[in-house]
């Protein structure tokens, strides 16, 4: 199935350094991370510029190539090329900072749960529908079980973040999620319930606290439990360990966990849920709108990782998230109407068709490929989406609208925020959406007047002429040949010809006929006549050395083109600031062929002027 990305896969690896550079490759919905040994060696610009990519870069010590919503079939065929990377040491010159590091622990924790709860938190609100409907009584024992298949999730969530945790700092997960059973074994809920002290060995007092639904505190369980591991794993004999090392982490964190570990991290968690309840009754409006302005500058630089958990937390604590939620889902859907403007307003074939695909893909919550194709290059979209998104998240959090589960944040996470048995955090959500999408609509709309420019024709008016006649490809002063500054076209060893000094960068192809030559630096190119002229026209002396840069060439070799296509664009300023004549030698490479070759004797010319006849 995804074959058809085999040659896409093979350019990628080789751009990001080759197969040898990679020492760990992955995806998420619509990138391919890399982690390389040095990512000085990979292209960067080699990969923006190719069709398939929508944008490269680098983000949270991660080499992230944005490929869209078919990257599996791409990291498929990139799999085959690398070679199993499973415990494959990492030796990388990257050192990451503290941010980073921060950032890549927290996703890496909490981003592989996500779709656990986004499953429980659609229960929820088929459950809602159920009971607003009076399809189902609250008091049923179908309401009943159908509400601990939701609540399971959450009652467990210390389980599966200490498993998740356990795998991102390379513990046993499983002996992680032991020891959060620990934590949240009936027995110890029923002494936490009793009310009684509880004293270990009668010397070891124990906070009577419950853990089920809680974050932090499995958090820090987890990271202390990752040493003591080690430690074990390092002094305890082979021959032992599988008994030895499994039962002293059991012996060292139980203790730790409920008598000092457990404690902290619940009153972490109380203030992290007094935080959250002050924002939600002080400052409603300030996540949703912070979240719904600038989520797409915190997805360029990967700070959403560190931000979304938040929401997660949230939920465990108060059981809904108002803080990442709400503005997420209006950033993406004021991106998604950003991208649907430009494709409506574009005269370009390919913006529109990336515009388009991109903005259908972000209306149901994947919003990189419109974020980096179409928004951020255009710069204007991105703007109206973020004035959008905030306007859209002010509302939001004004009433105070928030989710009982996480998930996509596209139009299917509306359904996200029913719960509590009422729709009236539904109907907030789609008022705050609509208004998402109207007022970036209508920015950007208005900044498209401005910024929208139609693009630069690619073909000039096709004129007559007589056989043999050859048109100027170029704008400028024509000269005799001998005057190039080059010994091997003055001398005219390639053939006869013209020597045009360009007034600027187009060149257009003089006749019809077919590309029989472009060289890959683009600063020369053949072209066979439908009559038999071989015409090569070299821009510039010695621009073979620019190796392509500013050069953009718009035709193929083995193209068919018509008089008037655009060809190759030259940056003429770049070009002689680096050093270099652009003179433009027109040569017959054939002129054996004719027996007589006539230069006009117009000193100053345009693409309609004929500048050569042969006979």
């Amino acid at each position: 199935m995804s074959k058809q990305y085999e040659s896409l896969a093979q350019q990628i690896v080789k751009l990001v350094g080759g197969k040898d550079n990679v020492n760990h490759v992955y995806h998420c919905q619509t990138r391919l991370r890399f982690k390389l040994k040095d990512e000085s060696i990979a292209d960067q610009d080699a990969l923006n510029a190719m069709d398939e990519v929508a944008r490269c870069l680098i983000s949270g010590g991660v080499f992230q190539v944005v490929i869209g919503t078919h990257v599996k079939d791409v990291f498929e065929e990139v799999e085959k090329i690398v070679g199993p990377l499973e415990g494959k040491a990492v030796e990388t010159t990257e050192k990451k900072g503290i941010v980073s590091t921060v950032i890549d622990f927290v996703s890496g924790t909490f981003q592989p749960i996500i779709p656990a709860l986004s499953g429980a938190g659609m229960v929820k609100a088929v459950l809602a529908l159920l009971v607003t409907f009076e399809m189902i009584s609250a008091e049923s024992q179908t309401y009943y079980i159908l509400n601990f298949f939701a609540d399971a999730v959450f009652y467990f969530l210390p389980m599966m973040l200490a498993f998740t945790e356990a795998q991102k700092l390379r513990c046993n997960p499983i002996l992680a999620a032991s020891i959060a059973g620990i934590m949240m074994h009936p027995n110890w809920n029923a002494l936490v319930t009793a009310g009684d002290p509880v004293e270990f060995f009668g010397i070891i007092p124990f906070t009577l606290t419950t853990y089920t639904s809680t974050v932090i505190p499995i958090i820090i369980v987890v990271l202390v439990q990752s040493y003591v591991e080690r430690f074990l794993e390092k002094w305890i004999p082979q021959a032992v360990k599988l008994v030895f090392v499994p039962m002293l982490t059991f012996l060292i964190m139980g203790p730790l966990a409920l008598a000092v570990l457990g404690p902290i991290g619940s009153i972490l968690g109380n203030y992290l849920a007094d935080f959250f309840t002050f924002l939600s009754t002080t400052a409603a409006w300030a996540p949703a709108v912070l979240i719904g302005g600038f989520l797409p500058i915190m997805v360029m630089f990967g700070l959403h990782n560190g931000v979304a958990p938040l929401g997660v937390m949230q939920m465990g604590e108060l059981g809904y998230d108002s803080i990442f939620g709400p503005g997420c889902v209006c950033s993406n859907i004021a991106q998604a109407t950003a991208s649907a403007v430009v494709a409506i307003k574009t005269k370009d074939k390919k913006t529109r068709q990336i515009a388009t695909s991109g903005s259908i893909t972000a209306y149901m919550g994947i919003t990189e490929p419109t974020l980096y194709g179409v928004n951020l290059p255009k710069k204007y979209p991105l703007v109206a989406a973020m004035i959008g998104g905030a306007a859209g998240g002010l509302y939001a959090g004004l009433t105070h609208t928030h989710r009982f589960a996480t998930g996509s944040s596209g139009l299917p996470a509306v359904f996200l925020y029913i719960g509590d048995n009422t729709m009236t955090y539904f109907y907030n959500i789609l008022i705050a959406l609509i208004i998402s999408f109207v007022v970036t609509a209508v920015v950007t709309y208005i900044l498209s007047l401005k910024f929208e420019k139609e693009p630069e024709t690619k073909t000039i008016e096709k004129v007559q002429v007589n056989k043999g006649e050859i048109l100027s490809p170029l704008h400028g002063k024509l000269y005799p040949l001998t005057e190039a500054k080059d010994e091997a076209f003055a001398s005219k060893m390639l053939g006869d010809g013209a020597m045009i000094q360009p007034d600027d960068g187009k060149v257009y192809a003089p006749f019809d006929g077919q590309i029989v030559t472009l060289f890959p630096t683009k600063h020369a190119i053949g072209i066979l006549s439908d009559d038999g002229i071989e015409l090569l026209i070299h821009f510039g002396i010695d621009t073979v050395n620019l190796d392509g840069k500013h050069f953009t060439a718009f035709v193929e070799q083995g193209q068919r083109v018509n008089q008037g296509d655009l060809l190759i664009e030259a940056d003429i300023k770049k070009i002689e600031a680096e050093g270099y004549l652009t003179q433009v030698p027109v040569i017959i490479t054939n002129s054996a062929s004719y027996q007589s070759i006539t230069l006009s004797d117009k000193k100053d010319v345009n693409y309609q002027d004929v500048i050569l006849k042969v006979e």
